[in-house]
């Protein structure tokens, strides 16, 4: 992994970080390399249970690379029918564990779509957040696909089709940001709720997201049948063994992600 956006384990939290902060982490060929490269990591090590994604510097991440776009696209395998989109890496990540995003600044287009797929997000009281492409003439993708489903319809036409910013408490009152904490809070309160979600046994949380991410788009009774099927699958795990044991005994579970 390069050094455009990082990775840090610290026991069970993971922390992605954007790390160009001298053009205020906006995306280029190297950083979606990084990226995907991060958020792979994470997915696969058994010992990263939750991730806080943030920036570096004064913005979380402003978009493409304006003057390095070239490489900011296009960085999947196989062929154009193969890849899940050329303009958002994250889209084809299928990662069920919780993500935190702790925006720190500027959080705009490609910034942006990667926060309406975390799972939770805590700005800081000086972060911004737009979808500047109806002003740039090209269409957010992602963006329109995602902030519907997210937020109330006008909000999201709001921010998609006038491409204006707005603060964070605007963005909390929409229901786009979870929680807004003062700007020099703003790790400490996520790595908060890091340890909090660190206290739910880890594969039943993935089912969980997973069943909520996928029934999305199914009718109630195959909905049930897949999160049941889940759930079956859940309930012979180690950590499954351990919740009854604990329960039974009224001590904590000491959770080992298997």
């Amino acid at each position: 992994m390069g050094d455009a956006a990082t990775f840090q384990l610290d026991g069970h939290v993971a922390t992605i970080t954007y790390n160009r902060p001298e053009v205020l982490n906006a995306i280029n060929g190297e950083m979606r390399r990084d990226l995907n490269e991060a958020f792979s990591r994470f997915r696969d090590d058994e010992d990263a249970w939750v991730a806080v994604v943030t920036g570096s510097g004064r913005a979380f991440c402003v978009g493409a690379d304006l003057h390095d776009g070239a490489g900011s696209t296009g960085e999947f395998a196989g062929t154009f029918w193969e890849k899940p989109t050329l303009n958002s890496f994250e889209s084809g990540w299928e990662i069920f564990k919780p993500v935190i995003a702790a925006v720190n600044g500027y959080c705009l287009g490609y910034g942006l779509t990667l926060v309406s797929w975390c799972d939770f997000v805590v700005a800081s009281d000086r972060a911004e957040f737009g979808v500047p492409e109806a002003r740039l003439g090209v269409p957010a993708i992602v963006a329109a696909i995602r902030l519907p489903q997210r937020i109330n319809w006008a909000d999201a036409m709001e921010l998609l089709l006038t491409g204006e910013r707005i603060d964070a408490e605007r963005a909390l009152t929409m229901g786009l940001v979870w929680r807004v904490v003062p700007h020099d809070r703003l790790l400490d309160e996520a790595n908060a709720l890091a340890q909090r979600l660190l206290g739910g046994a880890p594969l039943a949380q993935r089912v969980m997201k997973e069943i909520a991410m996928r029934t999305r788009s199914m009718a109630s009774l195959e909905a049930i049948r897949f999160g049941e099927t889940m759930r079956h699958v859940a309930a012979a795990t180690q950590d499954a063994a351990e919740g009854r044991r604990a329960a039974a005994e009224h001590l904590p579970p000491r959770w080992t992600g298997r």
